[in-house]
């Protein structure tokens, strides 16, 4: 087993920190300080200008509690961590340690991803894998009090453990991804899978495969425990489920989504508008990791697992789309971010073409600036 590069790992996370702070502050200042003024601005203004959409659901949770049944959509293990640090240090630090948590469970993500890229695709593209994630236009809810650097980390980390076959500790890191966000359930297909493809090591160590299948039995049992929640709090054991469409979310066919977003795109929206913008960026990031996990799984030699988790994620995500907005695809540039196989195939690809490396090292970091500003700004970007 090849020891990551620590110091590497850590210089690429407190470099990308570092200029999401600066793009905080000089971003903030321009918009929102007048021209000439010797006032400056409210120092706490920096650090609330990323309380926005759902980072404010997650730190209002973790302090309140659930008060809504719509607030169900948002799974507890974040806003449980959040409030079990925020609660000793007082209530003005739910967002400070939402924030925490949020980078400090990207560094972990690094260091296990490092190791899942290095075993498949070699250190090259390991490194590369670290820098397209951390400079990705939309990287800056891994800084933000999003849920998707814990969810990132929890799901890495259980295809660690698999990898070296330590199925409870899978088993458990799997049950918490599963109340971080649903999708995490279908670790429970990567679980089968990796048990099957480790069966010759089972026998030779002589252990009954049915003692290796008793921890697949814990990944349901947080979300399971949700539902009593729901079930006694506001009498419907999947409430998570059901105020879905109270966010717009509907289920529907994978291809739905895709379909009303060129609509949109190419007939409805007027040429230049916010909204047309907008579907660009869903729509390009979906159809681009579409087409990473089709390359993935065609040319590059990727475990099955790791194939078979992009497709299950994009799955997951074509068939709940907001068909009642012009952008139905919302979220996607967001949600691919969980999917790291593919920020594999994409490191592979860019060490394979250097032009596209220098491409994507010149567009992310200018789109994250660009996205990241439009945040802290409190503009649509969810």
């Amino acid at each position: 087993m090849k020891r990551p590069p620590t110091r590497e790992i850590i210089w690429l996370f407190v470099a990308t920190r570092l200029i999401l702070v600066m793009v905080t502050y000089f971003g903030y200042i321009l918009l929102t300080v007048p021209k000439d003024s010797q006032v400056g601005v409210n120092t706490l203004a920096f650090f609330t200008s990323w309380n926005r959409w759902d980072a404010a659901n997650y730190v209002r949770i973790a302090h309140f509690g659930y008060q809504r049944v719509y607030d169900t959509a948002f799974l507890p293990l974040f806003p449980l961590l959040i409030s079990a640090i925020a609660h000793l240090l007082g209530s003005w630090s739910y967002l400070f340690v939402g924030m925490i948590l949020s980078n400090a469970a990207l560094l972990g993500s690094l260091f296990v991803i490092y190791q899942l890229a290095v075993e498949v695709q070699g250190e090259q593209v390991a490194q590369r894998t670290l820098i397209y994630l951390c400079i990705f236009p939309t990287a800056f809810f891994f800084f933000a009090a999003y849920n998707e650097s814990l969810f990132l980390l929890l799901t890495s980390g259980a295809f660690l453990a698999m990898r070296r076959q330590r199925w409870w500790l899978a088993g458990i890191l799997a049950m918490l991804a599963a109340t971080t966000r649903p999708a995490g359930l279908f670790l429970g297909v990567i679980y089968l899978w990796e048990l099957w493809a480790s069966r010759e090591t089972v026998a030779a160590a002589r252990q009954r495969i049915w003692l290796r299948l008793l921890p697949i039995l814990l990944i349901p049992l947080g979300l399971i425990g949700y539902c009593v929640y729901c079930w006694m709090t506001f009498g419907d054991p999947i409430a998570f489920v059901t105020v879905q469409s109270h966010w717009a979310r509907h289920l529907a066919w994978p291809w739905q989504g895709i379909d009303v977003s060129l609509y949109e795109l190419f007939w409805n929206q007027p040429f230049g508008s916010f909204n047309e913008v907008h579907i660009i960026l869903d729509l390009g990031a979906t159809l681009g990791f579409i087409v990473l996990a089709i390359l993935g799984w065609r040319k590059l030699q990727l475990r099955t697992s790791f194939n078979l988790w992009l497709a299950m994620l994009l799955f997951y995500s074509l068939i709940s789309p907001a068909l009642v907005r012009y952008d139905t695809l919302q979220s996607n540039q967001r949600f691919v971010l969980e999917m790291f196989p593919a920020f594999i195939i994409l490191a592979a690809l860019g060490v394979k073409y250097p032009r596209l490396h220098q491409a994507l090292m010149l567009a992310f970091p200018t789109l994250l600036a660009t996205l990241s500003v439009l945040f802290i700004m409190n503009r649509w970007m969810v």
